[in-house]
């Protein structure tokens, strides 16, 4: 059964979001503050069909995206809790407004009775207004996907499996925290999540929660919130300033952003081939290697972290930890087979800056 009108996904917050969001658009403001930019939507399941009903629930919730907006209490919040972000960035969050005319979305029916189809979605304007757009605008389409298309599922034993996934992490003494914003089931899904993690972390004495991603559920339970540099910054600094040395560049002018200030970093790569690159890397320097941090989030289960930790242990890498997104948020099997309910694999991608295109 298709939820009511009256549950649309829009965010209950501007912070219902990932930091890195927060962190690059301070970035932006700083650095490139007139640049224009454009972003694309891209179905990574060509065969998943969207319906007609789905696709005009998402644009109904985008057109309220307009009436979120940053609280007293969330700006003092953010003050205590993330020090890196300035008083002029939170004066332009605290004035901050979604502009739905910045988000283009085109249906195309594919089947006879133009009911099912693909969709295409483009978003346009100032970079430092755009960025916004990515993490909520997926979560939106999501959830409403889940509301109007696979319906088959509902939240029963949610808060077990997410319990017992915390559980079996802590005990293994893992580090890591929930990343599951973008592709989440539903907003309400992710709140189980996180509040069953929480309870995990409580219980059990060993491993840690180090926080979440997402500002608001950070806020709302107490939580650190975790935070990247994204590949979109080094993507719109190399089509700005060019690809040779781009990253250099690009973390240069991170630095300058943060006035030379520590701000929230990701290492990440290939979960099994990564960790040894490093330690060669390290020991071809002269540095030791063991106090460094390693932080791995692509495409992780439970299992996965398990195995990168035993081969960190055994590389002598001490400081582990994992970002765990679609496994927590969106792990659901259908009510009437159980059979897998599979998230959708879907990026919203920057495609160019100031008319120069963004390469992946």
């Amino acid at each position: 059964m298709s939820a009511p009108l009256s549950d649309l996904a829009v965010p209950p917050s501007i912070l219902d979001t990932d930091l890195y969001k927060l962190t690059m658009q301070q970035a932006v403001l700083r650095i490139f503050p007139d640049i224009q930019a454009s972003y694309r939507f891209t179905n990574r399941s060509a065969s998943v069909l969207f319906s007609r009903q789905c696709i005009e629930r998402f644009r109904t919730a985008v057109s309220h995206f307009s009436t979120v907006s940053l609280s007293e209490a969330e700006l003092q919040w953010l003050k205590k809790a993330c020090p890196y972000l300035s008083q002029d960035y939170l004066s332009y969050l605290s004035s901050y407004r979604y502009k739905p005319e910045q988000v283009k979305v085109k249906y195309i029916p594919v089947t006879s009775d133009n009911l099912q189809g693909k969709v295409e979605i483009d978003i346009v304007g100032p970079w430092v207004e755009t960025i916004l757009w990515e993490v909520p605008l997926m979560a939106c389409l999501s959830e409403s996907y889940f509301q109007t298309v696979a319906v088959d599922w509902n939240y029963d034993h949610q808060d077990e499996i997410a319990y017992s996934k915390g559980k079996t992490l802590l005990e293994a003494g893992c580090h890591f925290s929930e990343f599951g914003t973008r592709r989440r089931r539903s907003f309400r899904a992710q709140d189980i999540v996180v509040q069953a993690l929480v309870r995990a972390s409580h219980d059990i004495g060993t491993g840690g929660l180090s926080g979440t991603s997402n500002v608001h559920l950070a806020q709302k339970y107490d939580l650190t919130p975790i935070g990247t540099i994204a590949h979109e910054w080094f993507m719109g600094v190399a089509a700005l300033r060019g690809y040779e040395k781009a990253n250099t560049v690009a973390l240069k002018l991170w630095e300058e952003a943060y006035d030379g200030k520590e701000a929230p970093s990701l290492h990440s790569g290939d979960p099994f081939i990564f960790a040894p690159r490093v330690k060669t890397m390290y020991q071809s320097l002269g540095i030791p290697h063991d106090s460094k941090s390693l932080i791995f989030s692509d495409a992780l289960n439970v299992e996965k972290c398990l195995e990168i930790k035993k081969q960190c242990d055994e590389l002598g890498f001490s400081k582990v930890s994992f970002g765990i997104g679609t496994n927590l948020t969106n792990d659901f099997r259908t009510a009437s087979t159980g059979e897998k309910s599979k998230a959708l694999n879907i990026v919203i991608k920057l495609a160019s800056v100031d008319k120069n295109p963004a390469s992946n």
